[in-house]
């Protein structure tokens, strides 16, 4: 994962992702948005692309958290904050962790 000098397993980040598609299914949920409406709302082209992020095979890019943050109605900041910890656990410790 980006050369990461603790050199995570394969498992290791597939785990992380699992638990970050758990996360964001709870948000979903939350925010009582079916896959469908979710998909609509942040421009993706196929709903299935919420089930393989919410089963942790995938990513969201970057340029959308902002989108995804406004759809799932949580604050922009606190969403990119949270999907680092799945996504790149090393910036996140780095900029979070005391």
């Amino acid at each position: 994962m980006y050369g990461n000098p603790q050199k995570r397993s394969a498992v290791e980040v597939q785990g992380l992702r699992r638990e970050g598609g758990r996360w964001l299914k709870e948000l979903r949920d939350a925010a009582g948005l079916s896959q469908r409406q979710l998909a609509a709302s942040v421009g993706a082209d196929y709903y299935t692309f919420i089930s393989q992020l919410e089963t942790g095979r995938g990513r969201i890019p970057p340029d959308r958290y902002s989108d995804w943050a406004r759809a799932l109605g949580v604050n922009d900041k606190e969403f990119v904050r949270e999907i680092l910890r799945f996504y790149d656990p090393i910036t996140h410790a780095i900029l979070f962790q005391e």
